[in-house]
């Protein structure tokens, strides 16, 4: 048994780190290594939300499509996360309906 789990810390000290990079709109694309990224279970709007404290940028998938909101307080993520609907909190606060909104990355 011993024997067997030095063998598994063995392969997997020696298998490279990839990052993982996500397609957000039609052209750009991100990379999450910075990210905490969370599968989510209790939402039937959203089933990951990833963000990166340090530069308030919270990457969501909504309907099985990636999308980028910048500027987002780590408070405000908190409450999105600790919100009886996720959904709710999301559409009402941050889902944005047209270009130059809030949370826009491109403003």
């Amino acid at each position: 048994m011993v024997r067997a789990l030095v063998l598994l810390l063995t392969h997997l000290a020696a298998a490279p780190v990839v990052s993982e990079r996500v397609e957000i709109g039609e052209r750009d694309r991100i990379d999450l290594g910075t990210f905490e990224c969370r599968d989510i279970t209790r939402s039937t709007v959203l089933q990951r939300v990833c963000y990166d404290r340090a530069r308030q940028d919270l990457v969501v998938v909504a309907g099985g499509a990636y999308d980028r909101y910048c500027r987002v307080t780590a408070e405000t993520v908190d409450r999105l996360l600790g919100a009886p609907s996720m959904g709710q909190f999301f559409n009402r606060n941050l889902r944005r309906e047209t270009a130059g909104s809030r949370y826009d990355c491109h403003a």
